[in-house]
């Protein structure tokens, strides 16, 4: 039976040691391409769409993320079509991150794949594990959301301002709070609101 490499490990869900070698490299290859990417100015759009095509695992035609922006390997990233990331977005890659179409993302957000032990023991040995993350289409992350490890947020959803998101998340809803919690059904009468009370479509 062949052993595992550490980034094999990770990408199993598996315990590893970011520590490795091979780990650290892709790192440091993907921190040289997001601090190019924070360093340009703003004018500079095309050059910076470009960093991230390299960085990321996955991208569509339309996507812009707004520096400063940081991640750990980019490649486990993949984004949809009409894709938008407000500043000082954050996204520990250990696992992957999948993220659907027209997905729009507020300031501070951070989404974390990775975690490590409770126990102190395995912990001061740089033991961590990794699970993946994934959020549906036409989702709205409102700002200062955490969303953690092994986490599926479904499609059409709202995450309030400041929500924890600690377990799944199903279609259609408006969630909200710390542990984030289902409040409501996403209706109809949503869209009827806005088109009442700031009279779109006149």
């Amino acid at each position: 039976m062949s052993i595992l490499t550490e980034k094999q490990k990770m990408l199993a869900g598996k315990a590893y040691q970011a520590g490795d070698a091979e780990l650290s490299k892709e790192r440091l290859k993907a921190r040289e391409i997001v601090f190019e990417f924070n360093s340009l100015a703003p004018k500079f759009i095309k050059q910076r769409k470009e960093l991230l095509k390299r960085l990321f695992g996955k991208t569509e035609k339309m996507f812009y993320v707004e520096p400063p922006f940081r991640c750990d390997y980019g490649y486990n990233i993949e984004i949809g079509d009409n894709f938008y990331a407000n500043f000082n977005l954050v996204i520990l890659d250990c696992a992957k991150v999948s993220i659907g179409n027209n997905v729009f993302i507020a300031p501070n957000v951070a989404i974390y794949t990775a975690g490590h032990p409770i126990h102190p023991h395995l912990r001061d040995q740089e033991y961590e594990w990794a699970q993946p993350i994934t959020i549906g289409d036409s989702v709205w992350i409102g700002g200062n959301v955490v969303i953690n490890a092994g986490v599926k947020i479904g499609s059409n959803v709202v995450i309030g301002s400041g929500s924890i998101v600690t377990k799944d998340i199903p279609d259609n809803v408006l969630a909200v709070g710390n542990p984030c919690k289902v409040i409501r059904q996403i209706t109809d009468e949503d869209k009827d609101y806005y088109y009442k009370n700031y009279k779109l479509g006149e």
